[in-house]
């Protein structure tokens, strides 16, 4: 035998139905302490922080990524990629 029972609950209802507690204000209130969170790391939001997060060594952080890449950019046009030095491998 088979029997089939439709319900017409709105999730409210079905909550109550089945026992299950309401977590509509817990909901509400961390989106509202989000929201909050947000505003204000918004209103801090200031570049120079943001660029000392992105690199912590900041100046000198930036001066050797430079050297590094001027390093590599050289020696790939004076021939030496691969990781050989002249004389070497040969």
């Amino acid at each position: 035998m088979k029997v089939t029972v439709e319900m017409d609950l709105t999730p409210k209802e079905a909550r109550e139905l089945l026992g299950l507690p309401d977590l509509q204000p817990l909901q509400d209130a961390m989106v509202a302490r989000m929201q909050e969170n947000m505003e204000q790391a918004a209103a801090r939001l200031d570049p120079e922080d943001l660029v000392k997060a992105w690199m912590p060594l900041g100046q000198q952080g930036l001066e050797q990524l430079q050297r590094f890449l001027f390093g590599a950019a050289g020696a790939a046009a004076a021939g030496r990629t691969g990781g050989t030095r002249s004389g070497e491998g040969s």
